[in-house]
């Protein structure tokens, strides 16, 4: 099969595209002929050595797949040859075959094509475990996303909104905030023309808000706190903005009686499996009512992987950005 490989750590262009050995997959799990593969932050790191975990050389990066299933191992009960599925792999997706560990592997519903599933897991994932199991948003509360035009930002206006809450969306462009005022955003806030906190306060009439959901980190990281209201929640989603992780002043979640929050959904789908299906059980039903319109902006051929990652890099992406392999 062909794949593309990080045989040493660099930037994206340093990948390259060879034939290798297809997958055996293990009793617990499912090879996985895969059609498309999303392209996530994760992905920036891990082929550069800054990722928590580091696979063994040569490797693939790709942490989601979307494909039909062609061998199952014979621990597996759920799902057959054939099957229509995503998964989560955390690495190797960028490549013709891979295997992933059965309790990480969904069917995909028939209102959802693969290109689609490829783009959902993780953004769609992460944002309904963070603001359903760890903030427990309410209907009426209201939620600042920063860097609202990602593929998580986007994905946590929309369930967002799903969920009954006024969304105030952030980011660092017109074109970003277009975005997320599509995908149901009520407020927009520019921030690299406006103070993010002074906007906050107009829009919130001084009261601040609920709940923030930060997958960026970065300068603006302790700014967005002092935008919290009483007993707000902040969401600890990543740091997509680089520049090391940002630290705050522990007097300011005593001040508020505010919680900051830590997001690990990839730790929370094996941790609590039972509770990440029934998280899907909903998405795929706003999905289907049409509640949920995943972007995906652009799709790249497998060869050129590299390319959507510093795509990603460089934080150009607008939604998510998918990987055609098939």
């Amino acid at each position: 099969m062909k794949a593309l490989l990080c045989k040493a750590f660099g930037p994206a262009d340093t990948l390259v595209l060879e034939d290798v050995d297809s997958p055996r997959p293990k009793g617990n799990e499912v090879l996985i002929e895969v059609q498309a593969a999303g392209v996530n932050f994760p992905d920036t790191l891990i082929i550069e050595g800054k990722y928590q975990f580091k696979p063994p050389f040569p490797f693939s990066p790709g942490a989601e797949v979307a494909g039909l299933v062609s061998a199952t191992g014979d621990k597996v009960a759920h799902l057959k040859t054939g099957d229509r599925v995503m998964a989560l792999t955390g690495w190797g997706g960028f490549a013709e075959q891979v295997a992933a560990p059965a309790y990480n592997v969904l069917p995909v519903p028939e209102s959802m094509d693969l290109t689609t599933a490829a783009a959902f897991g993780m953004t769609y994932g992460t944002s309904m475990h963070a603001l359903k199991q760890r903030a427990n948003l309410q209907p009426g509360e209201t939620l600042l996303v920063l860097g609202a035009a990602g593929g998580v930002g986007l994905a946590a206006v929309e369930i967002g909104k799903a969920m009954g809450a006024r969304v105030i969306a952030a980011a660092s462009s017109a074109e970003k905030l277009e975005a997320a005022r599509q995908a149901g955003a009520d407020e927009l806030i520019n921030y690299s023309e406006q103070g993010l906190k002074d906007e906050v306060k107009r829009l919130t009439n001084s009261n601040g808000v609920d709940v923030i959901f930060d997958p960026v980190g970065g300068p603006l990281f302790e700014e967005a706190f002092r935008c919290m209201g009483w007993n707000g929640r902040f969401l600890v989603v990543g740091f997509a903005a680089g520049g090391g992780i940002p630290a705050l002043p522990a007097n300011l979640p005593l001040l508020k009686g505010a919680a900051l929050v830590g997001v690990f959904w990839g730790a929370f789908a094996q941790r609590q499996q039972a509770d990440n299906a029934e998280n899907f059980r909903q998405l795929f039903a706003w999905h289907a009512e049409g509640k949920l319109k995943p972007l995906v902006s652009q799709t790249f051929a497998l060869e050129r992987g590299g390319q959507a990652i510093a795509t990603l890099a460089r934080r150009q992406a607008v939604g998510k950005l998918v990987v055609t392999i098939r």
